[in-house]
């Protein structure tokens, strides 16, 4: 008999964690976690007595419904799952220890008991990424796509990842992106360079993953931000969050962290540098060099798209909360420098 996905965090008790993870739990307690941070999930600590690790990182769908909604429909939930079940043991970037996964993939209700983090180094998102650990973070996503490297074919066809050119894109993201472009235009006062490119994003879009997923391709992680890395004492990176896990060019892993986790005068200074060190560092991975050249053009592309992020996480999001907010205003403050100095509104 299958162990039941539970629909809310009550259902995760001492008796399923036993179950779920084969061990004997005496009693657990929970605690909610990274509120302001994951805007697709619920994310809690579970602390647990008895035999097993001291506590587990359990996730569950997101409170918020709008959330719920796009991760449904962008297949997320599924995507971290069958990370876990079929890939994380690939990565050549250190991943949690996963200790139960399951996911209806009718209803994409699932639920991820995982090896517990917190006692790692955190970067804040909204206080940027410095120099070294970015160039850390670069090193290791070069290895991450190495690994991958026009190697995803089969990743795609059996549903374990989505290609950036799957129709689900241009079906789903911009009912949801025109729901929180209006939502931002109402509670924010956005750049104007965002305000230039911002209402023609939408028709854009589907050029512009076409584009990225049209070369030399890779396992994106799709996510590869600040808040989904940690640092061990080494300095070592620790990633998190697979549920946006794709087929398409490096580049957009690349300009999704340089241009949405460095603060704008960081990035400003130091971009042309990280793009140089990651392209050197598929090529000390087996990437052949030629296979590269077309990098900076994808890199442009991929940080126009880069909209969709603040744009689409603000529906799930609680602009009240100062913290939110503020995520939220950093990500389109360092949009808005992107747009400037990499001259995206050409590409529009």
């Amino acid at each position: 008999m299958s162990l039941p996905i539970p629909s809310t965090i009550d259902q995760v008790t001492a008796g399923w964690l036993s179950q779920a993870m084969d061990i004997d739990v005496g009693d657990v307690s929970v605690a909610q976690i990274g509120e302001g941070i994951g805007v697709s999930s619920a994310v809690y600590r579970a602390t647990l007595s008895g035999g097993g690790p001291d506590s587990v990182v359990v996730k569950l769908p997101a409170l918020a419904e709008e959330a719920v909604f796009t991760s449904t429909m962008l297949r997320m939930y599924i995507r971290e799952v069958r990370f876990f079940k079929e890939l994380a043991t690939k990565s050549p970037i250190r991943v949690p220890a996963s200790y139960y996964g399951d996911v209806d993939e009718e209803t994409s209700q699932f639920v991820q008991v995982m090896e517990d983090m917190g006692d790692l180094r955190i970067v804040d998102q909204n206080e940027g990424m410095s120099l070294a650990d970015s160039q850390r973070a670069i090193d290791e996503l070069a290895r991450w796509h190495a690994t991958w490297w026009n190697d995803c074919d089969e990743l795609v066809e059996n549903g374990s990842i989505v290609a950036l050119t799957d129709p689900i894109y241009p079906a789903v993201l911009p009912v949801v992106f025109a729901e929180g472009w209006e939502k931002l235009n109402a509670e924010m006062t956005l750049d104007p360079s965002i305000l230039q490119v911002g209402p023609g994003w939408s028709a854009r879009m589907p050029g512009l993953l076409a584009s990225l997923n049209g070369g030399h391709n890779t396992m994106c992680h799709g996510d590869y931000r600040a808040d989904n890395l940690l640092f061990d004492a080494e300095g070592n990176v620790v990633l998190l969050d697979f549920q946006l896990t794709g087929q398409g060019s490096g580049a957009y892993d690349l300009a999704y962290m340089i241009t949405q986790s460095l603060a704008p005068d960081m990035a400003g200074e130091h971009e042309a540098d990280l793009f140089e060190r990651y392209k050197a560092g598929l090529i000390s991975s087996g990437v052949p060099e030629a296979q590269t050249e077309d990098l900076w053009d994808r890199y442009r592309e991929a940080a126009l798209f880069c909209l969709a992020y603040p744009v689409i996480a603000s529906r799930g999001m609680d602009l009240n909360d100062e913290r939110q907010f503020q995520l939220i205003d950093n990500m389109n403050t360092r949009f808005a420098r992107a747009v400037d100095q990499l001259n995206l509104a050409d590409l529009m």
